[in-house]
């Protein structure tokens, strides 16, 4: 039951509704590349925004809520940027024009939100009646964590599910795209688009990223309204910040371990508070072990923000570093190259000798 006030929790949805609309219907379908300014100022907006919602769940519904809406949001966020390097993998894979990829992901997006929606309703409604499944949470969340640290969970090309196989076997599709449409014609006859393909393949890389992010989110909190607000706010500037990172998600090395962290964190947390109000049947005489220690959530925040901070640092400074790398070896190479044309470099041994003599 969410502590919130029902005014506030109305008007917060109402807002959300705008800003949805707006950032993925009314920017998001503008066929262009948005320049890194314009992604700047996108992502600072709803940053900002969410920051500004947590102070007001703060001021409205109390500290825990507040604290449990920042964890829930940066987890999530975190996973969405982690996400997106499967989105780069598809555009890549599908060739999709670069004017068509905003359109692409304001899709992508939207169907994330309605699937993540479902799930946050199915967990919300098994978590009230069956807490034994959090279990259930932690297991998948821990394994997940280990995955992602051992590379398991790795792959570098993004290969088709059964469901699109099949479809390209039994459905004409061509192999050019018609701007935005799903359908077009080719000598009298209809063809379906690669669009279609595209937008199969992220639909359904969706459900895999709901798989990981809810789990988490009720790990930190379960409250139904603070889950769905922080998914939204996560999802909120996703396009801009695909385009702002494009380039830089490879050079994130260190995310992945970050994320390890938290999934760990959490999962081994949802353990621990399924023990404490549990009864087990062959543990302790069948009663909830009470010992077990309940994490409070300003640690999980700390956690979360030291891991993912630490994580993005770690990447920050491993970039600077190859890029150091990078331009001694051009320096070096270029010195080479001065040497076998005959020209000697400034204070080599056969200028000096040239200059005494």
């Amino acid at each position: 039951m969410s502590e919130t006030p029902l005014a506030f929790m109305i008007v917060t949805f109402v807002v959300l509704a705008v800003f949805f609309v707006v950032d993925i219907f009314v920017i998001g379908r503008r066929p262009h590349v948005p320049s890194t300014a314009e992604c700047v100022r996108h992502i600072a907006f709803f940053v900002v925004a969410a920051l500004v919602f947590g102070a007001l769940v703060w001021v409205f519904a109390g500290s825990k809520p507040a604290v449990e809406f920042y964890s829930g949001w940066l987890t999530e966020y975190s996973l969405s940027i982690d996400n997106l390097f499967v989105f780069v993998i598809i555009m890549s894979n599908f060739a999709v024009p670069k004017v068509l990829q905003r359109y692409v992901l304001s899709i992508g997006i939207t169907v994330a939100l309605v699937l993540r929606g479902v799930f946050i309703l199915i967990g919300a409604a098994i978590i009230t009646r069956f807490t034994w499944v959090f279990f259930l949470f932690g297991a998948f969340l821990i394994v997940t964590a280990i995955k992602l640290v051992t590379g398991g969970d790795e792959d570098e090309e993004y290969h088709e599910n059964a469901v699109i196989r099949m479809l390209r076997r039994v459905v004409p599709l061509t192999n050019d795209y018609d701007g935005e449409r799903l359908r077009t014609e080719r000598d009298g006859r209809r063809y379906w688009t690669p669009m279609l393909i595209v937008f199969l393949a992220i639909g359904t890389t969706d459900v895999m990223f709901a798989f990981d992010s809810i789990p988490a989110i009720f790990g930190l909190t379960k409250d139904p309204f603070i889950v769905f607000t922080s998914n939204v706010f996560a999802l909120l500037g996703l396009q801009q910040l695909y385009f702002l990172l494009g380039s830089l998600l490879d050079k994130l090395v260190y995310l992945p371990v970050g994320l390890s962290v938290v999934l760990g964190f959490i999962g081994v947390k949802l353990i621990m508070e399924a023990l404490h109000g549990n009864s087990l049947p062959f543990v302790n005489g069948g009663h909830p072990i009470e010992a077990v220690p309940e994490i409070p959530t300003w640690i999980s925040l700390a956690v979360i923000v030291v891991s993912l901070g630490g994580a993005s640092l770690a990447s920050v400074i491993a970039m600077r570093r190859a890029d150091r790398l990078k331009a001694a070896e051009s320096a070096d190479e270029a010195g080479d190259d001065e040497s076998v044309g005959g020209v000697p470099a400034k204070g080599s041994a056969s200028g000096d000798s040239a200059l005494d003599r």
